[in-house]
């Protein structure tokens, strides 16, 4: 999928460089609102109750309409991250049941793919941290190299196991992990429309404008500088939830890593122990003794 200009410069510039850009153009927003009305008014207030009636609904019309943007904008965030966050625990369950189906393979298969879904969940947690970027690009391709591996050998193996019950079972695990890497690639590129998150933005800096323009004074002041704080802030927490990667919301990988730690203490053999022609497990000290 193509980027355009909007995707590189919400998703590709570093987060905290937004976060400052949104609040410098605000600010910038409203002093320029606030010049204008002094230019207008020639530096002095002039109190109109009928006008301060129609800018006080102004604001109101405003900052209503934003927040209701941002509440848009921040359930289709929340959403895709969601999904994001299942789509991790679905997976590392996908690729310990196979990990564990693949032991009852005949070797070289079991070693083969045992060592392959190693690498897989590897990958996997290098590209949940990699931001888009050349490296990540260079990820993906031996992701789908991995994936090209997983099938050959799976295909490989399957002249030993397909008169056995569970062929059909194991066949199916290996195509959940291969289908549910697909579905975790495409749930990080999910994400808010950028020209959403550009308007929302655009949006943003003239209500700071409007603002700047309509409250004057030291009260109106700090209403108004109260007011583009808490709006920056909630626009600041939209973009970090939809973020990809390097904000300071992200999806945890913890299912994964604690994949990644059982398959370390799992290689195959480590089930042989009952199998007939497997030594004896040592017998378990009796607690009267």
């Amino acid at each position: 999928m193509s980027e355009t200009f909007v995707d590189r410069l919400l998703y590709v510039a570093p987060f905290w460089l937004i976060a400052v850009t949104i609040f410098v153009g605000m600010a910038l927003s409203a002093w320029a609102g606030h010049a204008l009305r002094k230019r207008r008014d020639g530096g002095v207030r002039k109190k109109d109750k009928d006008e301060d009636s129609k800018e006080g609904l102004v604001v109101s019309s405003v900052m209503g309409l934003l927040a209701l943007l941002i509440g848009f904008t921040f359930s289709l965030a929340i959403d895709r991250f969601d999904t994001r966050r299942e789509r991790v625990l679905m997976e590392a369950n996908a690729v310990g049941t196979t990990y564990l189906r693949t032991q009852l393979l005949e070797e070289p298969h079991r070693s083969r793919i045992s060592g392959l879904l190693v690498r897989y969940a590897d990958l996997s947690l290098a590209l949940s941290q990699v931001t888009p970027g050349p490296e990540q690009q260079a990820l993906l391709a031996k992701n789908e190299a991995l994936i090209t591996d997983l099938w050959s050998a799976t295909v490989a193996a399957f002249p030993s196991m397909k008169g056995y019950d569970f062929s059909s079972a194991y066949l199916e695990s290996m195509n959940e992990v291969i289908d549910l890497n697909a579905a975790r690639q495409q749930a990080r590129r999910a994400r808010v429309p950028s020209e959403i998150l550009l308007v929302l933005c655009l949006y943003q800096f003239i209500a700071a404008g409007v603002i700047g323009y309509v409250l004057i004074g030291r009260g109106g002041q700090r209403t108004g500088t109260l007011l583009l704080l808490l709006f920056g802030l909630s626009l600041v927490l939209v973009i970090d939830v939809d973020y990809p990667v390097g904000g300071g919301i992200n999806v945890s990988q913890e299912p994964m890593r604690q994949l990644k730690a059982s398959l370390k203490t799992w290689p195959p053999g480590t089930f042989d122990r009952f199998s007939p022609g497997a030594a004896a497990p040592a017998p378990v000290p009796s607690p009267n003794r």
